[in-house]
């Protein structure tokens, strides 16, 4: 099968997918803009790179009669654009037939709020479309609010469970709260920094806990200036960018896994799963994302945005109780094992392009 992936190529979901099917034996021709250049080695040499003409916002506009010229030659049995609001734009504008038009997040819930114009775009995209895929049902449901007569089929982002397995934690003379997410307002690493700061005040000796925090973002100045306000600088340490591969690593030294995330754009708590599958105990809050991922106390706590007291307090619990912790991460890779296991997904998302493909 021939598969064109419209996506940016530098995203770890889009490199994550074309790998795959690509692995499975189909062809795949990923077709992005040049400002979304993947970077060296992270993508299957089997995997045809197509870079189109124009870059930025006006590209999903001028590309059209490249990317349908592209499409014919190509011979394409099926074309996957991601995200309803960008590639979906191009790939309705270029006329391509045989559309599955996958839906991030933001594109769904923060685009159309930003102007009728954009919300009209938006649901242009969506009513061209064959068919449409979410990574959950809470986006699922989002979208259906915005285009009603259009089915839409859920296919979960999975995690590798042989990459993300649980394994003996390192660091055992220390007790480590963690976290892997952007540095920006929306994911509210100040609210898990405020908590820790609570978590830390209700014991005795902390000389063996600490905060670590990978990611990077516009908002790490300011985080950094918090840690000094709090008088937690000593305690929590930012660790910078940190590549997906070696994201088990980080959590292997991590007891408790914390998410912050204050808007509904999270719409599938990818993190979340990959902390479950390896063992960890997550709290987390009440966006729709890890609602659906999480199983509240079986595989973590959630509590609600900007409730940090209460995150301390689920961090003193899992604290004080090690067989606890070790209870709430089997269930959590239990769960993933059942619901989130990366293959499965593949499968599903392939017998979705084969009930597709161009006959």
């Amino acid at each position: 099968m021939r598969i064109l992936f419209l996506s940016a190529a530098n995203s770890i979901h889009t490199v994550r997918w074309v790998n795959a099917l690509s692995e499975r034996g189909h062809e795949v021709v990923l077709v992005s803009l040049k400002n979304h250049i993947a970077k060296i080695n992270t993508i299957s040499a089997n995997v045809r790179q197509v870079y189109l003409p124009v870059k930025g916002k006006k590209g999903y506009y001028l590309n059209a009669i490249f990317l349908k010229v592209l499409y014919i030659r190509e011979q394409i049995d099926v074309v996957n654009a991601h995200y309803a609001s960008g590639y979906g734009t191009l790939a309705r504008l270029a006329r391509l037939p045989n559309v599955l038009l996958s839906v991030w997040g933001s594109d769904v819930y923060d685009f159309p709020r930003e102007s009728k114009m954009k919300e009209k775009i938006l649901k242009k995209n969506l009513k061209y479309a064959v068919q449409i895929a979410s990574t959950s049902y809470c986006m699922a449901e989002q979208t259906r609010k915005i285009v009603r007569d259009k089915k839409i089929v859920v296919t979960p982002f999975g995690v590798d469970i042989e990459q993300f397995r649980i394994h003996p934690k390192r660091n055992k003379d220390y007790f480590i709260v963690g976290t892997v997410k952007t540095l920006s307002y929306k994911y509210g690493i100040d609210m898990i920094i405020k908590a820790f700061r609570l978590f830390l005040d209700q014991l005795d000796k902390t000389d063996h806990i600490h905060m670590v925090i990978y990611g990077e973002g516009e908002q790490k100045d300011e985080l950094i200036e918090l840690c000094k306000l709090l008088g937690i600088s000593d305690k929590v340490h930012f660790k910078g960018y940190i590549a997906n591969m070696n994201v088990p690593e980080a959590f292997r030294t991590m007891d408790i896994v914390c998410f912050g995330s204050r808007m509904e754009s999270e719409s599938f708590g990818v993190a979340a799963v990959e902390a479950m599958a390896c063992g960890c105990p997550v709290i987390a809050t009440k966006v729709a994302g890890f609602k659906e991922v999480m199983e509240e106390g079986r595989t973590g706590y959630l509590v609600s945005a900007e409730d940090y007291e209460m995150m301390a307090v689920y961090m003193l619990k899992l604290y004080r109780d090690k067989e606890l912790r070790d209870e709430i991460g089997l269930n959590g890779r239990k769960r993933v094992e059942r619901f989130y296991d990366w293959n499965q997904c593949v499968d599903m998302m392939i017998d979705l392009y084969m009930s597709m493909k161009r006959k």
